[in-house]
């Protein structure tokens, strides 16, 4: 039998990789049977269309109870449903092999395609993305970026060929239904309690992360935070040959020495040539570097790119520099933790853009983490609250109802050499239809101010 072709297979929720997996199973002459539990009116209607004139069946609106049976060779199940999803347990109980479409895309790659894989509690975006940028400036067309990151594998699987390298982001919820998946170089970020609604447990989680090593050999490359105690614990068995990065001391592998990153003695690059703030972004850098090292990337090109590297858009994104100011836009931090994260990724004067949809959020659990901050700006709905907190540790606190007078006050009151940060801790609802609006609209701002068009 031809692997996923001529086959019946069932795919349990819709999504990027259920339709992307749809599409192309059907291409191979399969029997693809498609099932969500949301309505059809909530669905893409271009693609409910594509798939149906392809020939794909569709179930929308609920899971009907005979529908799943030993007829089936697959189940391709969506990585944000449940584990315990009554068709996962009954597919188990029927023998049917229930995967994810990146384990089924990888059983279909050609042979020859270098696999690179990252995943990790923290970091995984940020890792994935500077190596698919440092690799694309090497390798050009032969680099494609998939997986967890926004783009599921099967969507490039009609043009990936021999010789090409794929740079992967790896869920936990994806490894939980990995067999067969290896890597030719994986890395772990890091590991701290997450998911725990989804796996159940945080030794569950630490389980499936392991995963990502499962099918390695001697011959494949781990890389791992050596820092991190649970991830080493966690790979301790694994059989791939391991390399280490650390920020804490200097290893024999990637580190961190004289505010600079070394690599095996070798120094790559300093930590002034670095836009991204924080330690934890030096440790991505030093993780990509560490993966980009294994295909023999020279240290010009890498110190080329991330010198010019402003992050994942949206997360502590560098935005850029005006008289001085530098401007960080971390839009997606809408609750205290990640707030918390950007404000000790700064040693410099900082002015704090805070507030926006009313949640009840605790801006005291921010205290201990505001030593640099030298102002705050409370916007949105939660501003009088904002106030009050900035009150209530002595910081001079300014609200406004909109982000684009609270910009104009921010740039009033800075000095040069300073940080002016949005990273609000608050959900942005009250006035926006998502969070990227709120930073799309923060950065038009440094770019009018840079410009001229706003009064310095």
């Amino acid at each position: 039998m031809i692997m996923f072709k001529n086959n019946k297979i069932f795919i349990l929720g819709l999504a990027r990789s259920g339709y992307q997996a749809a599409k192309y199973l059907i291409g191979r002459g399969n029997t693809v049977i498609l099932n969500d539990g949301k309505e059809e009116d909530k669905m893409d209607p271009e693609q409910v269309k594509e798939l149906r004139d392809l020939g794909v069946e569709l179930i929308f609106g609920s899971h009907p109870d005979d529908i799943l049976d030993s007829s089936f060779d697959y189940l391709i199940k969506n990585p944000g449903v449940p584990i315990d999803h009554k068709y996962v347990l009954k597919a188990r109980e029927l023998g049917i092999e229930v995967i994810n479409e990146m384990e089924m895309s990888f059983r279909l790659l050609p042979e020859g395609v270098k696999v690179i894989a990252i995943t990790g509690t923290n970091g995984k975006t940020t890792t994935t993305t500077l190596t698919y940028e440092i690799m694309k400036k090497v390798y050009g067309e032969k680099v494609f970026l998939a997986g967890n990151i926004g783009y599921p594998v099967s969507s490039i699987l009609n043009d990936v060929k021999s010789g090409d390298i794929i740079v992967t982001e790896v869920s936990c919820q994806q490894l939980e239904n990995m067999e067969k998946f290896r890597p030719d170089v994986a890395l772990m970020t890091n590991l701290s309690p997450a998911h725990i609604d989804f796996l159940k447990s945080y030794e569950n989680y630490k389980r499936v992360k392991a995963k990502l090593f499962k099918n390695q050999t001697i011959n494949d490359i781990a890389i791992l935070n050596i820092d991190n105690e649970d991830v080493i614990n966690a790979t301790k068995d694994i059989k791939s040959t391991v390399k280490y990065f650390s920020s804490k001391s200097e290893i024999n592998g990637c580190y961190v020495k004289d505010d600079a990153i070394y690599y095996y003695g070798e120094k790559i690059i300093s930590r002034d040539n670095i836009f991204i703030a924080g330690m934890h972004n030096v440790e991505n850098c030093m993780a990509a570097i560490s993966i980009v090292k294994e295909f023999g990337v020279s240290n010009d090109i890498i110190v080329d790119v991330i010198s010019n590297f402003r992050g994942v858009e949206h997360r502590l994104e560098y935005v850029d520099t005006v008289e001085g100011r530098r401007f960080y836009n971390d839009t997606e931090a809408t609750n205290i933790k990640c707030t918390q994260i950007a404000l000790s990724s700064f040693d410099k004067p900082t002015i704090i853009i805070l507030g926006g949809l009313e949640r009840g959020q605790d801006f005291n659990e921010l205290t201990p983490f505001i030593k640099n901050v030298k102002a705050i700006i409370g916007i949105g709905q939660c501003r009088e609250r904002v106030l009050d907190y900035g009150k209530s540790v002595g910081i001079d606190t300014y609200i406004y109802e909109h982000l684009k007078d609270g910009f104009d006050k921010c740039y009033e009151i800075s000095s040069e050499g300073d940080i002016i940060l949005l990273s609000p801790a608050s959900a942005s609802w009250d006035q926006y239809k998502e969070c990227e609006v709120r930073g799309a609209e923060f950065k038009k701002k440094v770019e009018d101010l840079k410009n001229g068009n706003i009064e310095k």
